[in-house]
């Protein structure tokens, strides 16, 4: 019977401490979620861990926004050239775009309503998990951190509020897709130009089309890093709690010679 009962307390986890990163379950806004979905697929995905969905839908974005210029054509929109969104628009890959976009909002939604009730179950259960891992390359363990001092780190370089929390996996695709954009989009040039007040080569060596990706990623690193370093500090308290709880003798307990 005890070992059912172990068994079935640990049929589902709150969290899981590896070398690469701390994986958690936590309750979360769907329409918040799906909102993020929509600022670019697969942020609602990376928001939830599900990582590897995420990764797909934001290489898959980035793909087909290339092919059809959608970025270029949401500038000339909001510079009122119509005819010109129109033009540089590529109507061949449109229709492969639309689904997928849509089923990244649909489904991020999906998965938070889902992950909201296991969040439940599991944090009912108190299922065990990991609190410290150690491998050959690297050393995780559940601490405390500072959230806004993850958003500041996230301010200066996107992917370093992330791995200041020790996600290695997400801070290194968000810093090589940070390093992607900026490259293409030639940011750090526009910059110089516009520190030295050249605005007008300031802005003809910004790239239009590449540059849009950029704040996305930029506020997403931001809200990413001090959320999870929030919930990451939570968990912490939740399973120091556990712990001294299990470890030791309730309030208003009197210790006998026989419960020696």
């Amino acid at each position: 019977m005890e070992n059912f009962r172990e068994k079935y307390r640990s049929r589902r986890y709150v969290a899981h401490v590896s070398i690469l990163g701390t994986s958690q379950i936590h309750k979360r806004n769907p329409f918040g979620i799906a909102c993020w979905s929509m600022a670019f697929p697969g942020f609602g995905h990376l928001l939830l861990n599900k990582y590897l969905r995420g990764y797909a839908l934001i290489l898959w974005e980035i793909f087909i926004n290339q092919k059809i210029h959608l970025n270029l054509a949401i500038v000339h929109t909001f510079n009122g050239e119509f005819q010109a969104a129109r033009d540089v628009m590529d109507p061949k890959f449109m229709s492969l775009y639309i689904p997928v976009y849509l089923f990244a909002i649909y489904d991020s939604y999906r998965t938070s309503v889902d992950m909201n009730k296991i969040y439940v179950l599991a944090n009912r259960e108190q299922g065990p998990f990991n609190e410290f891992s150690i491998g050959a390359l690297e050393i995780n363990y559940l601490d405390k951190r500072k959230p806004w001092l993850a958003a500041v780190w996230s301010m200066g370089i996107p992917s370093l509020g992330q791995l200041y929390l020790h996600r290695i996996v997400l801070a290194s695709f968000i810093l090589i897709s940070t390093i992607v954009i900026i490259w293409n989009s030639n940011l750090i040039l526009s910059i110089h130009y516009l520190i030295l007040g050249d605005l007008e080569s300031s802005t003809s060596v910004l790239d239009k089309q590449w540059v849009l990706y950029f704040p996305s990623f930029y506020f997403f690193t931001i809200y990413d890093a001090y959320t999870n370093t929030v919930e990451n500090n939570k968990l912490f308290d939740d399973a120091q709690k556990a712990y001294l709880i299990s470890n030791y003798q309730p309030a208003g307990h009197v210790l006998k010679v026989e419960d020696r």
